[in-house]
């Protein structure tokens, strides 16, 4: 069920940053272990969020809401599902390019789709499904990486260690989605944007407990190393909390499949940061998989309309 407009910018502004953060964290992941990679989006992540917070609450005052308990424990899980997922696609990235790695993982709009209709009873229109079924078909495209392959060479493909990493952090986003937009429902606030914004701040320190404890106890030589890298660390910080105050917000006020739908659009800005940001080379079938993510996302839309 829609419950606001917002939803759609916040999907559109939300896949712009997550392109880019996620760009500048491939840079950061090559100074950094796996786990400490992944530390600085949250650890760096969190001041901006309590900014974002506190600027929102001096625009907009009221009443602060009083969550349900079940909304830490919502929290808490999908801020773990996150940290599974952002270290998957970490480790994709590592067999193949960051286009590729990326494409992989937008698989999770269709297990978002069924995992939020088998969890959660959402339910999408033909259309949506369709949007979905191209959307898909293009990102498989993508992650050919420009090489003409058959059908029983892309089934072979589907077993290859970027491809199990890739569909995998796919799986794992959708729970996190699901887990977001439980946790915003227990809020207990009718404004979606300030219930987005107070379930980010929450996640985000879970998620530096959970795996800052886990560097400290096995990787405790990476910690100095995470704030050494403060000046680019704090862009992937920055962009994660724009990023995810947007998804959020959309998790808030749609069905988690459809904002994911429309969220696809960020593998035309990871494209464009692959080539210009990475020096990676555009081949002519990823521009067909673009076309094809487009197309989907337009009857995710129109679905919606």
């Amino acid at each position: 069920m829609i419950t606001s407009p917002i939803w759609l910018p916040a999907a559109l502004v939300g896949g712009v940053t997550q392109a880019w953060r996620t760009a500048i964290q491939r840079r950061v992941s090559h100074s950094l272990s796996l786990n400490a990679a992944g530390l600085v989006r949250y650890l760096y992540g969190l001041p901006f969020a309590i900014i974002l917070l506190g600027g929102y609450r001096l625009l907009f005052a009221g009443p602060f809401p009083r969550p349900d308990p079940m909304f830490l424990l919502f929290c808490l899980g999908g801020g773990m599902a996150q940290i599974i997922a952002t270290n998957l696609l970490i480790m994709a990235f590592a067999h193949r390019n960051f286009v590729v790695g990326t494409a992989y993982s937008k698989t999770e709009a269709v297990q978002g789709a069924l995992l939020s209709f088998l969890l959660m009873g959402e339910r999408l229109s033909p259309l949506a499904w369709a949007g979905i079924g191209c959307g898909v078909a293009g990102v498989m495209l993508l992650s050919t990486g420009g090489k003409r392959m058959g059908p029983a060479d892309f089934l072979k493909a589907l077993g290859q260690p970027a491809a199990l990493t890739g569909i995998a952090s796919g799986f794992f986003f959708a729970l996190t989605a699901i887990g977001i937009r439980r946790a915003t429902q227990e809020v207990g606030s009718d404004d979606a944007i300030l219930a987005a914004l107070i379930v980010l701040v929450a996640t985000l320190a879970l998620q530096i407990v959970m795996q800052g404890g886990y560097l400290l106890l096995r990787e405790r030589g990476e910690i100095a190393r995470v704030f050494s890298t403060w000046r680019i660390s704090g862009q992937v910080g920055l962009l994660s909390a724009l990023g995810s105050a947007c998804w959020f917000t959309g998790f808030a006020t749609a069905p988690v499949a459809l904002v994911r739908v429309v969220g696809q659009i960020e593998v035309a800005f990871t494209l464009g940061f692959g080539h210009f940001y990475l020096g990676e080379r555009i081949a002519r079938s990823e521009i067909m998989g673009l076309l094809l993510v487009g197309g989907g996302v337009i009857m995710a839309l129109a679905s919606a309309l």
